[in-house]
């Protein structure tokens, strides 16, 4: 088999390396693109990634319709999902599009989507990003920041699994890449975040309403996702669209205005132009001088280019194989032979769906087969080790995602209720009790299950847990208690993480509006901590004060001034 999978890398390789025929496609400026791509590898560490197949092969596809309309070649265009709440989409100089889960979820039709894609293109054509010298100035120092390593130890989140959901990167909110970075963080956000002058957003509504109607899509998108937004999204201008995007009254007159003017082509393929942007973002991976961190994501990013043939089919068996050799390198009880499969079937999903001629299809498909043989072959071992009640943690976790219907599934969540109660991973907690308790609530599980949830409610300080138990709990006396501590919690909580994670949990929450206003306050406090350690010099303290408010409350006022005052100062 394996013999097999190297000839089929190889093969697809080299015949990847065919050249093109198309005209000339380049990086104008490598320097530029190379900050560019870090700076976009950071947004997704910071921010984390929005791992969703099928909306990023939809953003991919009518993306790269509308760039190859463009005709702009310096640089090749790369689309990104961020997992941000807050409606919003953004682009770097060198060719990054940005689309947040928040704009997504406003369930935006095509001719929207194409809108907004035109606009974050537009923004690119137009050199709106190097025009601007205060973000030309902002990546020169996070160049400075990541070379010097400006970095603190911190985690982003718990993140306990060996196994990578995807080991080039992509959806990883953790950020393998760096981690508690303050001056980078603080260089991301305004990078991303610091809205355009009313001539610039004038010019990339212009520009993207052509391109849209150019690529076969319908102008009228800009007034369409207009009109979506304000009627999902809060009024507020302090965060999201409205900020990164203002001056919207006129844009919409002028948006109606062109539309009558432009006139809707006939949609023609982009899989020329994806296919040469893929060849040339594995052409810069190659190059000598490039940081290896980069490779990986750069072979991500022309898979998405460019999802079948010959070397689309490498990347992807190179990718599942990296995932299967670290797997196997693991203890046998250790293995999660589930996430590699689901890992292996997203994969084969995607090529059935794109290529079903391909080889990949059998290939994929056997190796499926093989390691759910030996998942099943592992059972056994696996039931006697939990019989024998000796084991940690991660045991009963891979025992839980590789036997989900297992007969033990009851007492496996109830013995991760448990764990995770002890650790303090209250959200994990409630979510396996509750798990253990609809399993089998008659049961012995079930019950000790329940009167868990029951002992633990009265200390939950975690907002997600709480508005969890409020919403899944068959319980009613819990979901009243449940709703009653987090109405009292969210005005008086003391971390800022606890208020990120709800907001990014729950945005639409009970108590959204009051967590956020006590995260604002919670970053102000901080801000005051960051001037008074700063004239004392102790410049650790705060850093530290500085990366929490950056990391937990990126859009809140007082991130607001730690940006404009850093940027200034460096």
């Amino acid at each position: 088999m394996r013999r097999s999978a190297t000839h089929l890398v190889l093969t697809a390789l080299l015949l990847g390396l065919v050249p093109i025929p198309t005209g000339a496609q380049e990086i104008a400026k490598e320097e530029l693109f190379e900050k560019t791509l870090k700076a976009a590898l950071q947004a997704l560490a910071f921010y984390g990634g929005y791992d969703n197949p099928a909306e990023m092969q939809r953003v991919a596809d009518i993306g790269y319709r509308i760039a190859q309309e463009s005709k702009f070649q310096d640089y090749p265009y790369t689309f990104y999902l961020a997992d941000m709440p807050e409606p919003n989409a953004f682009a770097l100089p060198g060719g990054q599009i940005f689309i947040t889960r928040g704009m997504l979820d406003l369930g935006l039709s095509d001719d929207m989507l194409a809108s907004l894609l035109g606009h974050e293109i537009g923004h690119v054509v137009l050199q709106h990003g190097t025009r601007m010298q205060r973000k030309a100035t902002l990546l020169n120092i996070l160049s400075q920041a990541l070379l010097v390593g400006v970095m603190i130890g911190a985690s982003q989140g718990d993140n306990r699994n060996d196994v990578p959901t995807d080991p080039y990167g992509r959806g990883n909110s953790t950020g393998d890449l760096i981690q508690g970075t303050a001056a980078a963080g603080a260089v991301i956000s305004e990078l991303l975040l610091r809205s355009y002058s009313r001539e610039f957003e004038d010019e990339a509504d212009d520009e993207g309403q052509r391109l849209a109607a150019a690529a076969g899509f319908d102008p009228k998108g800009t007034q369409q996702l207009m009109e979506k937004m304000l009627a999902h999204m809060p009024q507020s201008k302090e965060y999201g669209y409205w900020r990164t995007h203002p001056f919207f009254d006129d844009r919409a007159q002028a948006a109606n205005v062109r539309d009558d003017l432009l006139k809707i082509k006939d949609a023609s393929s982009a899989a020329e132009y994806r296919a040469k942007t893929q060849r040339l973002l594995l052409e810069f991976a190659e190059r000598s001088k490039i940081e290896p961190e980069l490779i990986p994501h750069l072979k991500e990013e022309a898979l998405v280019a460019w999802p079948q043939g010959p070397t689309a089919d490498g990347l992807r068996l190179e990718k599942l194989h990296t995932l299967r050799d670290l797997l196997e390198s693991q203890n046998s009880l250790a293995r999660d032979w589930n996430r590699l499969i689901e890992a292996y079937r997203s994969e084969l999903e995607q090529v059935r769906q794109l290529t079903p001629e391909s080889p990949l299809v059998a290939q994929l498909g056997e190796e499926v087969d093989f390691f759910d043989r030996q998942r099943r072959e592992l059972y056994p071992q696996a039931a006697e080790t939990l019989a024998g009640g000796i084991y940690e943690t991660e045991f009963l976790e891979v025992f839980s995602s590789n036997y989900p219907d297992s007969p033990e599934k009851p007492a496996v969540a109830l013995a991760l209720g448990d764990a995770y109660s002890r650790l303090g991973r209250q959200s994990e907690a409630v979510e396996r009790y509750l798990e253990a308790s609809a399993a089998a609530p008659d049961s012995q599980a079930g019950e000790r299950a329940a009167r868990g949830l029951r002992g633990l409610a009265p200390y939950l300080n975690q907002l997600t847990a709480l508005q969890q138990l409020a919403l899944e709990s068959d319980d009613s006396e819990l979901r009243e208690l449940a709703h009653q501590r987090l109405a009292t919690l969210a005005t008086e909580y003391k971390e800022l993480a606890n208020g990120a994670k709800y907001l990014k949990t729950y945005p639409d929450g009970d108590q959204a509006v009051v967590v956020r206003q006590r995260l604002d306050k919670l970053a102000e406090a901080l801000f005051g901590e960051v001037i008074l350690y700063q004239s004392v010099g102790d410049h650790v303290k705060g850093i530290e004060r500085i990366q929490q408010i950056l990391t937990y409350a990126p859009q809140s006022p007082a991130a607001e001034r730690l940006r404009a005052r850093m940027v200034v100062e460096s």
